[in-house]
């Protein structure tokens, strides 16, 4: 299991846009299974919906791409000086809302890796039930020095 701290020492991204709360599978360059709690206090709920609040749909994208890259940079000795970009997503499909109160299971898997590319598929689960899809193809590179840490 990957914690919140160790998260962070990963990822560069930061309240309000870190969107996976730990890791509870881990395969390495294989695939991972992240977990993101979704409540009321999320900003992005005060103006999607007002009296409606839905997640929106690239944020849940977003989500896959975190525990994507914390799969990616986990096995990168030196993580502290890399980024993982987007560079594609395909076939994305987004099935039920994602509410206050739900809790995303976001499920990654490796497709293809290549040095400084990957193609994963994720998916995110709610209560078992498939609420959205995507392949998000990304690469690897190099933080700029502001962003070093």
């Amino acid at each position: 299991m990957v914690s919140i701290r160790e998260i962070m020492d990963v990822l560069p991204h930061r309240y309000p846009f870190l969107l996976v709360d730990r890791v509870i599978e881990f395969e390495e360059k294989s695939r991972a299974v992240g977990i993101k709690n979704v409540t009321m206090n999320e900003p992005f709920f005060q103006g999607h919906f007002p009296g409606n609040p839905v997640m929106p749909a690239v944020l849940v994208i977003e989500g896959m791409a975190q525990v994507g890259a914390v799969l990616l940079l986990s096995s990168v000795p030196d993580r502290r000086n890399k980024l993982i970009y987007f560079t594609g997503i395909d076939k994305a499909r987004f099935r039920r809302p994602i509410v206050p109160g739900d809790q995303i299971r976001y499920e990654l898997k490796v497709l293809r890796l290549k040095s400084r590319a990957c193609l994963m598929k994720g998916e995110a689960y709610v209560e078992g039930q498939l609420a959205a899809e995507a392949e998000i193809l990304s690469a690897m590179v190099d933080a700029p020095r502001a962003l070093v840490r």
